[in-house]
């Protein structure tokens, strides 16, 4: 049987995984493609190198540089945060810790682009064919491009919002055994 030390060991060994996983395929899109010509992998999916100097799906963007900072500094401060907590979490709250590692290993992933590069680098590019009057709010029918961190902090949203709906009513430190 695993210590809790160790069990808890694992969790940052899963953001680990996302932030070497994110690096690489950030690093192959480097090397392999070019700035904003989309390669097509699949039908629905290509390979566009884009640089977000913004937030999610590119929000101030355009702000001048000042956002770097700001974006970088919170990225830092809940990863710290995320960080401790998964610490505190009880050992029977698994699937929260899940859900926090990923979202933990894919915001250090896209901060360090922020303070490495000024921007982070996205390639991942969906779409559809044709729109029509079902998808109108996104140009060309194109998801805004994103990146491996991304879908590790989709995903661990995702997780986060499936603990809650299976325990609605238990505060993760009190009610599963934990420290408040």
């Amino acid at each position: 049987m695993k210590s809790i030390a160790q069990q808890k060991f694992l969790y940052y060994i899963l953001a680990l995984i996302v932030i070497s996983l994110d690096q690489y395929t950030k690093l192959l899109a480097l090397q392999h493609l070019q700035f904003e010509t989309p390669v097509s992998a699949m039908p629905y999916l290509n390979w566009t190198l884009l640089f977000n100097t913004g937030a999610a799906f590119s929000f101030l963007s355009s702000a001048g540089g000042w956002q770097q900072w700001l974006f970088g500094g919170l990225a830092v401060s809940v990863s710290v945060f995320i960080a401790v907590y998964i610490w505190k979490l009880p050992q029977q709250a698994r699937l929260l810790s899940i859900s926090l590692a990923l979202v933990l290993g894919g915001a250090l992933g896209n901060v360090y682009d922020r303070i490495t590069l000024g921007y982070v680098v996205d390639f991942i590019d969906v779409y559809l064919y044709s729109c029509g009057s079902v998808v109108r709010f996104f140009p060309a029918c194109h998801w805004p491009a994103f990146n491996v961190a991304d879908s590790a902090i989709t995903l661990g949203a995702i997780l986060l919002i499936t603990d809650t709906l299976i325990n609605p009513s238990e505060p993760p430190l009190r009610s599963r055994g934990g420290v408040a």
